[in-house]
């Protein structure tokens, strides 16, 4: 496979895993919803960090346009400066988190160093820059909200959707290898 291919393909699985991320919270979490686009639960937030970890730029890309599609046709259809703001900012502190991650955190690009305190860290930063940067430009567009209350929530659900998300892939994993590990076992493969 090209590497421009790869790269397309890693930014189009990005927004379709966000984008069906987004669909299941707003069927399995719907009652999680303080207000609109602000979840006690979100698993597009996991998604966020999980897809940036994974393929860096192309992700971050991924979730930009898989953010704008669901800010512009469904959060907030008639405000495009708060679609085109929010949009921006989903895709851009999971970006922030990842170069950290590099920087300060000694993580290597091909993940191989990452343990579960990385992985904790790097999920508590992320929901913390999105939360910061969405408030940052909540206090600008309409002083009167109450942040704080706003805030909280946003943090806790980009952090409780992002664990969610990262151990449902553990489990998956986990399974993978276990079934992989009892078909060599059945098959008499004595490297198992």
């Amino acid at each position: 496979m090209s590497y421009l291919r790869l790269q397309w393909s890693m930014v189009i699985g990005t927004a379709l895993f966000f984008l069906a991320a987004l669909i299941i919270n707003e069927w399995v979490f719907s009652y999680s919803e303080f207000i609109r686009g602000i979840n006690w639960v979100y698993l597009p937030g996991g998604v966020r960090l999980l897809c940036t970890l994974l393929f860096g730029v192309s992700g971050a890309v991924g979730l930009l346009i898989a953010s704008l599609i669901a800010c512009f046709t469904y959060f907030f259809p008639d405000d495009f400066i708060r679609s085109a703001v929010g949009g921006g900012i989903s895709a851009l502190a999971p970006y922030i988190t990842y170069v950290l991650a590099l920087e300060c955190l000694g993580l290597h690009k091909n993940l191989d160093n990452l343990t579960p305190r990385r992985l904790i860290t790097c999920a508590v930063i992320c929901a913390l820059l999105i939360s910061t940067l969405h408030h940052i430009w909540f206090a600008f567009t309409d002083p009167e909200a109450n942040l704080l209350s706003t805030f909280g929530v946003m943090f806790v659900g980009d952090l409780v959707g992002s664990l969610i998300i990262l151990y449902l892939l553990k489990i998956a994993l986990s399974i993978i290898s276990r079934l992989h590990r009892n078909r060599k076992l059945a098959g008499g493969d004595p490297s198992a």
